[in-house]
């Protein structure tokens, strides 16, 4: 009996997250639409680009800055640098001598999240736009990014992250624009469950610090929302960035930020104070979603231990057999359909678990590494 409970429960907890969840909010959106009032104003703007050693960036990530389709005089370039140790400060440095829109603030090593809220502290800007260091954003994104300011209720506005063609066997791509077209359906709905680190906004008088483990991209949307707020979807507002070369390189990646995921679901009280709609977005977009590697090993277990009793579960474990085949393919770089696919998936899926090992085993770190291969 409690092996069919697992079974069942961990196969259905599964489609919802990955296929019932999407559609549902999909037509929920065309249901009940809670459009954005969308306006041409041109507020004071801070962008702050956090930064570590990024020398090999840098230079380029501000003069695309500088290149933007925006009134000078209302356009402020900050990089907040954490205790870089390479060349990072005397490049802006420069950059600054010649350009008074940009500065640089110096911070003691801290983490990403902690020199932002040290910039935002030294701004005065009405929105504050985040971004990376190697990212790029076409002239237009800016604009794009703050248009929806115009409604008072949007606290939040997140654009919409793409990436360059990996150079070797990344498949983020595929997931991504799954991703970002789910996220405009919650948008649709009322508020995203995340945002997007490369390209972001935040009404400055909304802004919030928050805890420098747990990051923006997931706590800041929920936190507007427990405010009363929105956190919404900006697709025109575009940012290209290199993705991590391999799949080897995004698994590591996504180990380092399931594990900032996981602290803010156990510890960020995100499910606290949020409306009914909201919820079910979180507990299906996130709780379950971090929670896939460990439902795929239930359902596993518990179809081997019912293996032989009904068809189904003989063939629930053949299927589950064949993705893990075609994933290994996909490993050793064999050319079969979907092959490349399911290795990412499977890959991905189980950096949740050793991700949730690394939390409960040693917590999160504040401080980041960048992704290799992504400069």
């Amino acid at each position: 009996m409690f092996a069919r409970i697992v079974f069942w429960g961990g196969a259905t907890a599964l489609a919802w997250t990955h296929v019932g969840y999407p559609l549902a909010a999909a037509a929920a959106a065309r249901l009940r639409p809670r459009p954005v009032r969308r306006g041409d104003g041109e507020p004071s703007v801070s962008v702050i680009v956090a930064a570590h050693d990024e020398e090999d960036v840098i230079e380029r990530r501000v003069d695309n800055l500088l290149q933007l389709d925006y009134p000078a005089g209302k356009l402020e370039v900050v990089v907040a640098s954490d205790a870089s140790e390479d060349r990072t400060d005397e490049l802006v440095e420069a950059i600054a001598a010649r350009d008074s829109r940009v500065r640089l603030i110096k911070a003691p090593r801290g983490g990403k999240v902690a020199a932002q809220n040290l910039a935002v502290r030294e701004t005065g800007s009405e929105i504050l736009a985040f971004s990376d260091a190697n990212a790029t954003w076409p002239p237009d994104s800016l604009r794009k990014l703050v248009r929806s300011f115009a409604d008072p209720d949007v606290a939040y506005v997140t654009g919409r992250a793409t990436y360059a063609d990996a150079d070797g066997t990344n498949r983020e791509g595929a997931y991504w624009a799954f991703e970002l077209w789910l996220r405009e359906q919650e948008s649709q709905l009322g508020s995203v469950t995340g945002g997007n680190g490369p390209i972001y906004a935040v009404r400055r008088e909304d802004y919030v610090d928050v805890d420098p483990r747990f990051g923006h991209d997931l706590a800041l949307p929920y936190l507007m929302v427990q405010r009363g707020r929105r956190a919404v979807y900006e697709p025109e507002a575009i940012s290209v960035e290199k993705p991590s070369r391999d799949l080897e390189d995004e698994y590591r990646r996504k180990v380092r930020m399931f594990e900032h995921c996981w602290l803010i679901t156990l510890r960020g009280g995100m499910l606290r104070d949020v409306d009914r709609v909201y919820l079910v977005e979180l507990l299906s977009h996130r709780v379950l979603r971090y929670g896939t590697g460990l439902l795929h090993l239930g359902v596993l277990a518990a179809n081997v231990a019912l293996l032989g009793r009904r068809r189904v579960y003989d063939v629930a474990l053949a299927k589950q057999a064949a993705v893990l085949a075609l994933a290994m393919a996909g490993r050793q770089g064999i050319r079969a359909p979907g092959a490349a696919l399911a290795y990412y998936y499977v890959l991905v899926t189980w950096a949740t678990v050793v991700s949730l090992a690394g939390y409960l085993r040693h917590g999160v770190p504040a401080v980041w590494e960048k992704a290799e291969g992504t400069r």
